[in-house]
Order: C-alpha cells, then sequence, then structure tokens
C-alpha cells in the first residue's frame, strides 16, 4: 500500500513538474509576436565582439542621441549613487506588451542588439526578425549601450532630472539596478568599470559619478573617448570653436575655429579613437527645415574636412558658413536625423524632411568624409528614427510614427538597400 502511494506520488510530481516546464517554454505563453523562436540563452554564449567604438547620437533622443540637453560650463558637484542597489523584476508576463513605439536600440553585430521602449526592454538574435521581451519596469528606455555581445547598459527615464541606469552581464536576459545617470548625455562604457557621459565619469561601473573640468562658453556637453581625450565645442562673439584636451580636462586648446552668421543650437560629439572627432553643429530653424553641418578630423584636430554642410532656406547658413558660401556635401532632407559614427572612416547620417511622403533619407561617408554618398531610397514615419550600424555593409534603421507601429530596416550592402524585417506591435 505504500508502495503504491509512493509511487503515485511520484507520477504525480512528475506530471506537475512537466506542465509547469512546458508551461515556462510555450510560445503561446511567451506571445509569439514578441518572442524569437532562436534560444537567446545558446546564441548569447557565442564569441563577444566589442563595440564600444561604434557611436550613436539623433536628435530629441536623450542621453543616446540627443544633444540639446541644457548647457553647461563645468560642473563642480560629484554625483554619487552608492546607495543601496536593486535588482528590477526580471519576471516576464504574459500579458501583451505594446512594444508599438521604439525609443532606443543598439547592436552587438548584425545580429544580436536590443531596443527598448515604454517600460520594456527586448533582444533579437536573429537580425531583428524577432524579439523577446527580457525586462519590464517603469519609464522609457532612452538608451542601450553594449560594450560585447554580454555586457548591456540601458538608461530608464522616469520623469525628473536623472535617468535611471540598469546593466546585464548576460546579455540582456536579467537587469539589475545599479545607480543613476549623471545627465542625459551620451553614455558610454570603455571597460566594465569604466564609464563616461558627457562631462562626467565613474570608475566603478557607473556607481558613482565625478565632473571633469570643461570650457566656458561650452554649447551642450563635451565628449571623452576616455578618461583623458575629449572634445568640446564654444561660442563666443559669433564664432565657434572646437576645444581639445589631452589630459582630462585641465586644459584645453582651440583646433578649430569657424564664423557663425547665427547662434549655434545644439551640438554633437562622437569619436572612436584617440585622434578622431566627429563634430555636429547644428544652427538656426524655419518653415520646417534646420541648417546643419559636420565636421571630421582624424589626426588629432591638426587638419578638418566639411562632411556635411546643409543650409536651408528657413535655417539660413550652416554653421561656419556664409549664406553665399554654400560650398561642401549635403545630406538629404531638411533636417538632421541620427548620427552613427562607426570608425574614423566610417559614418551614417540620417536626414528628416517634415513636409515630404517619405521623410526619412540616409547617407553615408566611408572615406573619413572626402566623399558623402545619399541612399536613393526613402521611407516612411514622423516620428524619431534611430540608427545602429555594425561596419561599413551592415545596419539597422528603426522608423517610428505617432499611434504606428515602429518599423525596423536593415541593409548588408552598406546602405544602398535597406529590407523591412520587423513591424513592432
Amino acid at each position: 500500500m505504500m508502495k503504491y502511494k509512493k509511487g503515485k506520488m511520484l507520477t504525480a510530481l512528475g506530471l506537475g513538474l512537466a506542465l509547469i516546464l512546458g508551461g515556462c517554454g510555450s510560445e503561446e505563453n511567451q506571445n509569439p509576436k514578441q518572442t524569437s523562436d532562436v534560444s537567446i540563452a545558446d546564441k548569447g554564449q557565442s564569441k563577444s565582439e566589442t563595440s564600444n567604438t561604434k557611436q550613436h547620437s539623433g536628435k530629441n533622443e536623450t542621453a543616446g542621441s540627443n544633444q540639446s540637453s541644457e548647457t553647461q560650463t563645468n560642473v563642480g558637484k560629484t554625483s554619487s549613487n552608492s546607495s543601496k542597489t536593486s535588482t528590477p523584476p526580471t519576471n516576464i508576463s504574459n500579458k501583451k506588451i505594446n512594444m508599438s513605439d521604439v525609443t532606443a536600440v543598439r547592436l552587438a553585430d548584425p545580429q544580436i542588439g536590443w531596443v527598448g521602449g515604454d517600460g520594456w526592454i527586448a533582444k533579437t538574435v536573429n537580425g531583428g526578425k524577432n524579439w523577446a521581451v527580457s525586462y519590464q519596469g517603469i519609464g522609457t528606455v532612452r538608451q542601450i549601450f553594449a560594450l560585447n555581445q554580454q555586457n548591456v547598459w540601458a538608461t530608464i527615464d522616469q520623469g525628473g532630472n536623472s535617468l535611471r541606469l540598469l546593466q546585464s552581464k548576460d546579455g540582456g536576459l536579467h537587469w539589475t539596478l545599479i545607480g543613476t545617470a549623471p545627465n542625459k548625455e551620451f553614455l558610454h562604457f570603455i571597460s566594465g568599470d569604466t564609464a563616461l557621459s558627457g562631462n562626467a565619469y565613474s570608475l566603478d561601473g557607473g556607481r558613482t559619478w565625478h565632473p571633469i573640468s570643461t570650457p566656458k562658453n561650452m554649447v551642450d556637453q563635451a565628449y571623452f573617448h576616455d578618461l583623458k581625450n575629449g572634445w568640446a565645442v564654444t561660442e563666443s562673439n559669433k564664432v565657434l570653436t572646437v576645444q581639445k584636451t589631452t589630459d582630462g580636462g585641465k586644459t584645453w586648446r582651440p583646433v578649430l575655429t569657424k564664423k557663425l552668421a547665427s547662434p549655434l543650437e545644439g551640438v554633437i560629439i562622437r569619436s572612436t579613437g584617440v585622434h578622431d572627432a566627429w563634430i555636429e553643429c547644428i544652427g538656426d530653424s524655419g518653415m520646417n527645415q534646420t541648417s546643419y553641418s559636420v565636421f571630421h578630423t582624424a589626426d588629432g584636430g591638426n587638419s578638418w574636412k566639411t562632411v556635411i554642410a546643409n543650409s536651408t532656406a528657413g535655417g539660413g547658413p550652416a554653421p561656419g558658413f556664409t549664406q553665399k558660401d554654400n560650398k561642401g556635401p549635403k545630406n538629404k532632407g531638411s533636417k538632421p536625423g541620427p548620427l552613427y559614427v562607426v570608425s574614423p572612416q566610417v559614418a551614417f547620417m540620417g536626414g528628416t524632411c517634415p513636409a515630404c511622403d517619405n521623410p526619412n533619407s540616409i547617407g553615408w561617408t566611408k572615406d573619413g568624409g572626402k566623399t558623402w554618398v545619399n541612399s536613393k531610397e526613402t521611407f516612411k514615419g514622423y516620428g524619431e528614427s534611430y540608427l545602429a550600424i555594425a561596419d561599413k555593409n551592415h545596419g539597422w534603421w528603426i522608423m517610428t510614427e505617432n499611434n504606428k507601429p515602429s518599423i525596423m530596416y536593415t541593409t548588408s550592402d552598406g546602405g544602398t538597400h535597406w529590407t523591412q524585417v520587423h513591424i513592432f506591435r
């Protein structure tokens, strides 16, 4: 009798365990429209591919891609986030998640990457065809940064002046709250411990932050490639000046000056090497048009190339140019889109045209700014667009629009052709 009961109990326990495991692995329970049919756990253990030299930005994206935070000339107060950390819930609800509005994207390689939105982060391991939600919480994801396939960070906007900082050490499968970002500028890690964001740095993985001295009359915030080498743009008496430091902000020296027809409205700086800098200067706006220019140096500021000089009727001359001096390569669109710098040779930039049926366009340079090429393809989407570029041939491009699903396109021929791979719902 005891043997019969014991066997029956073991059978029941086995059936119960099978049902539980079957329910956890069910695509139906995980919402098949948003869950990848490829094993993330298996793919996530593949060899890491460093991607910390690929920098992304774009107008109206906070931190990861927005240049227009309030201008700061010097930060004199240390931001300490050493309070006890906590882990956000990693239990993924079976409730349908609205993924239609993407607000951030990052890739580690052409196949593996992450997107975020209002209260969620998702991962793909097959180039964006399928996505699995790996984080749910409160707040909007403003930026995702990946050092490689395993080490990923995300900033979350819950309102207020600061962004919460999350970290994953397993490719985005689990996330831990480690503190707050020091500002809303572009956040990037150069190792697991060392991070930079605007004019602040961290040596403990983003838990505490310290200020870096910057020059007076600075427009927006500085950009530091590492702890010693940084770039900033200042404006005074209708002249913009690009300044450089090689000693961590202790001293700054001018390396480029340009006259201005009107005050600068914003600056975006990216760097993929000690001697490399890409400077986007945003000028005046009018009639749904914004003038802007992009300058590049690959030798530490000794020489510069004009990558883009987009003057407009509504915005006036591009920064650094006059109305009569309208020479220089042109990017499509009447406003700047996201800028993504891959290397000292390769950079992509979107353009937007609010008055056009297909407002999104894209161009690139693959020779350090000597030439600029515009794709013939244009796409719908009147919201923000987001770029994530792996190399000179492979990239992702996401278009958004209010009350409509975000759409993701990919290229494998360097931007000439783009293929729709996913509609986020």
